[in-house]
């Protein structure tokens, strides 16, 4: 597989780019109902960040987002100092090429120039081992989200 470069999406072409991702994992081969992946934070505004990762070519290979601010208080406790990692996904194809590595760290990137503390995310529970590698530390009880197994996690970001 050709090189990749991971960047803030920027317009709507790459937002689309973001979507079909997240369509082809967590709405195809998750099956999580469509109506419930795409929310009111999936628009363009100031409160959410997307990630994308494409390949030399062009072609999408992952995606994710934060949010911050008063988007992320329901998902941080209120904590307005704690960004909110979510839709974090990989193409079939791109796993195990360190895409959703490189995502997580964009995400952290982008939660520090917006002089946040620490990183939330709601982690399959199958991914546990991948965040904890990435320095998040699980809390909290199990839960489902779309009928799919969570753990809550936090990593403290250092400046």
């Amino acid at each position: 597989m050709s090189a990749y470069t991971v960047r803030v999406a920027v317009g709507p072409q790459d937002r689309e780019a973001c979507f079909a991702v997240r369509k082809e994992v967590f709405v195809a081969e998750q099956r999580v109902p469509e109506d419930i992946e795409y929310d009111a934070h999936d628009a363009e505004d100031a409160a959410t960040v997307h990630v994308l990762a494409v390949r030399a070519d062009g072609v999408p290979l992952g995606t994710g987002r934060l949010l911050h601010g008063a988007a992320a208080a329901d998902r941080t406790g209120g904590d307005l100092t704690v960004g909110s990692l979510g839709r974090l996904a990989v193409t079939a194809a791109a796993r195990g090429l360190g895409v959703g590595v490189a995502l997580v760290r964009a995400i952290e990137d982008a939660a520090r120039e917006r002089g946040l503390a620490a990183v939330d995310l709601h982690a399959q529970t199958h991914a546990l081992g991948f965040y904890e590698r990435l320095g998040y530390e699980a809390y909290g009880a199990e839960f489902l989200d779309a009928g799919i197994p969570h753990r809550s996690m936090r990593r403290a970001l250092s400046s």
